[in-house]
């Protein structure tokens, strides 16, 4: 059964040790997802690195799935919201730019290379499709009006192919060149999905 990151989500806490404790526990867990597999990973192995105890811990979160959601599900809301703006958007220059997009993560890069290529990849991947489905069912997905590319379809190839081709720069290292990767996500994935509609109607 796929893993809800979301469900796991506890409120974020206010008072000043809890935030530290808390910013710890993610920045650890994000330093060890770069080295190992999360299933590799114990709750006393991140709490002796982040120099908290093993009771606190769990003053905070339930299990190590609880503390990943802490980490990975707000970003990955605002990193498929952006996602979405791109692929509901007619490529006009009106329209959001996948460079924008692209430089987003970039400006963020230590965060996200652990997230789409270490030891939680495959968690995080499952999470950002599990949140585009439930937008899609919800009816929050893509705006189609053209009839043979069903809009929750769109949505969630959109989505994967987006954070797959991001999940490959990303493991270029600095070597990825940002116009590049934008140059692939419009020409490969965003263009085919928002443009589609205006081909279809040009040749019936």
């Amino acid at each position: 059964m796929e893993k809800n990151l979301t469900a796991l989500k506890q409120e974020a806490p206010t008072d000043a040790r809890q935030v530290r404790s808390r910013k710890a526990l993610n920045a650890t867990l994000l330093d060890l997802l770069a080295q190992r597999t999360f299933d590799e990973l114990t709750i006393r192995e991140i709490t002796a690195r982040a120099g908290t105890g093993y009771a606190t811990f769990f003053r905070h979160f339930s299990t190590k799935e609880a503390l990943l959601s802490d980490l990975v599900v707000d970003p990955i809301d605002e990193l498929l919201t952006r996602t979405l703006a791109l692929l509901d958007s007619p490529r006009t220059r009106e329209a959001p730019s996948v460079r924008e997009l692209c430089a987003w993560v970039a400006g963020d890069r230590a965060f996200w290379a652990p997230l789409l290529t270490g030891g939680a990849a495959g968690l995080v991947r499952s999470e950002f499709l599990r949140q585009a489905r439930e937008r899609a069912a919800a009816g929050h997905g893509l705006h189609r009006e053209d009839t043979w590319l069903p809009a929750d379809l769109a949505l969630i190839h959109g989505v994967s192919s987006v954070i797959g081709v991001l999940t490959w720069w990303l493991r270029q290292g600095e070597d990825g060149s940002l116009e590049q990767v934008a140059m692939i996500l419009e020409r490969m994935v965003i263009a085919p999905i928002t443009q589609d509609a205006a081909v279809e109607a040009a040749l019936s």
